[in-house]
């Protein structure tokens, strides 16, 4: 058979066994992915080596980051240059940079990370991706799995928190993780080499230097000898007396009313409902927290150290202090709230900060803020209400700090005055009192199952959208074990439920646990 392939006269730039060096950079949007990507590049290139990089962007909003791969060669004696890759392959990566913990642990699912070849630079902290943030309670993904998986999966790991030492250095991650490269020994060229990329950059160099050099010692030392912690403070105290006679007064009643066990949670409340509305407000709370401790007490509560008035104390205040459009707009004005961000981002003498708010209101939050008459009037007549809402229910950005942003929002948290007057807390009074009825009603039954019947409130948060949501999932664990209550075991599988609807955000292993509960209880 003739063969009539054609055959270049092309000759390798080296030995079959020489190999580029290869870097996988996982970063996220702010995080200097890009920037660290240009230096690597640039220090292989000034050094007469062939560098070459490529990049995948991630999903917005923290569900996905970039992945940014560099391979680097010497070119051949006869300045042949070498052919590179654009994707990392698994099983033969030289060096993987993560930027956060969790995105190291996906390098390893990727199998970019493996013991007889990988070095890992990972950042020890966190920045939670939205699954973890939709979630109704604490679903923050388990550093630990990362943890075991890096001191097997590497051939060399250097973790620690990055991020908090570039900022404390005035910098950025990225050039932290570039100081830890360097300190590896992966790549052969000298320190002043990368001071010289990161001079060429021009921008924030003395700070990049810092974060660079406290990367690069930390990486070759190891860590500092921990200081010795003073021991924790207790989470709060009653103060003897306090300047404000209405107040003191209120403080007065926590100490007369309540069990000791509920005081100190009783407090933090009675600082959180009054925060949100006024002092009238925080008698309010105290008010059903006395109810709560009558039922208590009716139920041998002092035998169980009072468990469910100090849980009251905690669930209620929360359930009193609920998000509404009034509490978000003045959030979001508070100097407290300025004064955070400008600490998060490094804020310098002479510089101007300015947010940005992404905000979608929709009509039905507007109708909720009016008057309990007016509000039911305007949702009964559903073409006007419609009209309204098509001006209303789209998206916006609002620039916080700047006048034409700052009044709307200060004129909408000025309207706490009327809030008890309004839809929306006419319908959280509802829910809250018909909550509350059912757990002291369990509680004369089974006390262990009335606590848990007020833990249901951690399924309720937010606004919106995730508000709505919560409120489904509340209903379901609600309902169901209200339908066995009568069983030893209901406390056990009131937990059972509230667990699945906190981890799962699509409701499948809540409605998996429901089904469960009626396969043997026959609803």
């Amino acid at each position: 058979m003739k063969d009539d392939t054609v055959k270049l006269g092309l000759k390798p730039t080296g030995p079959a066994t020489e190999r580029p060096i290869s870097i996988a950079i996982v970063a996220m949007g702010g995080q200097g992915g890009g920037v660290l990507t240009g230096w690597i590049v640039n220090l292989a290139e000034t050094h007469g080596w062939v560098a070459q990089s490529t990049s995948v962007p991630g999903v917005a909003q923290r569900t996905g980051a970039t992945i940014y791969y560099v391979e680097m060669m010497r070119p051949g004696d006869g300045g042949q240059k070498p052919v590179l890759a654009q994707m990392p392959t698994p099983g033969d990566v030289d060096v993987v940079i993560a930027s956060e913990f969790m995105e190291a642990g996906r390098s390893i699912l990727r199998g970019i990370v493996t013991p007889d070849r990988t070095t890992l630079i990972a950042s020890s902290h966190r920045s939670l991706a939205i699954s973890e943030k939709m979630a109704p309670g604490d679903s923050i993904a388990n550093n630990g799995a990362v943890s075991d998986a890096i001191g097997v999966v590497a051939k060399q790991e250097i973790v620690f928190d990055m991020n908090a030492m570039a900022v404390k250095n005035g910098s950025v991650i990225s050039s932290a993780m570039f100081g830890s490269l360097a300190a590896s020994g992966t790549l052969p060229f000298a320190r002043e080499a990368y001071y010289d990329v990161i001079r060429k950059g021009g921008k924030g160099i003395d700070a990049s230097i810092r974060a660079f050099d406290a990367a690069f010692d930390r990486t070759v030392n190891g860590p500092e000898m921990p200081q010795l912690e003073a021991p924790e403070t207790p989470v709060a105290t009653l103060p003897d007396s306090l300047r404000d006679k209405r107040a003191n007064a209120l403080l007065t009643r926590i100490r007369s009313e309540l069990p000791e066990q509920a005081h100190a949670m009783a407090y933090l409340g009675l600082q959180k409902v009054v925060d949100f509305q006024d002092a009238a407000y925080g008698d309010e709370y105290l008010d059903i927290l006395r109810n709560l401790t009558e039922a208590d007490r009716a139920a041998n509560g002092e035998a169980q150290g009072f468990a469910f008035t100090a849980s009251a104390a905690k669930y209620l205040a929360n359930a009193m202090a609920y998000d509404d459009v009034i509490r978000v707009a003045r959030i979001k004005t508070q100097s407290a709230r300025r004064q955070r961000v400008a600490e998060e981002v490094g804020l310098k003498t002479g510089q101007v900060l300015n947010t940005t708010e992404f905000m979608h209101p929709r009509m039905e939050e507007a109708a909720s803020t009016l008057p309990v008459g007016l509000a039911n009037w305007l949702k009964s007549r559903k073409s006007l209400y419609a009209w309204l809402d098509r001006r209303i229910n789209k998206g916006r950005r609002i620039q916080t700090y700047r006048l034409t942003g700052f009044l709307p929002l200060h004129f909408v948290g000025a309207l706490k005055g009327t809030r008890r007057m309004s839809l929306r807390h006419k319908t959280e009074v509802a829910h809250r009192d018909a909550w509350l009825a059912d757990a002291a009603q369990a509680l004369a039954q089974n006390y262990d199952l009335g606590v848990a019947m007020l833990t249901f409130r951690r399924l309720i948060k937010g606004y919106s959208d995730t508000h709505v949501r919560g409120h489904s999932k509340f209903e379901k664990v609600m309902q169901t074990t209200k339908s066995i209550a009568g069983r030893d075991d209901a406390a056990e599988w009131a937990q059972r439920l509230l667990t699945s609807a906190i981890k799962d955000a699509s409701s499948k292993d809540l409605d998996g646990t429901i089904m469960t509960i009626e396969s043997f209880s026959g609803t």
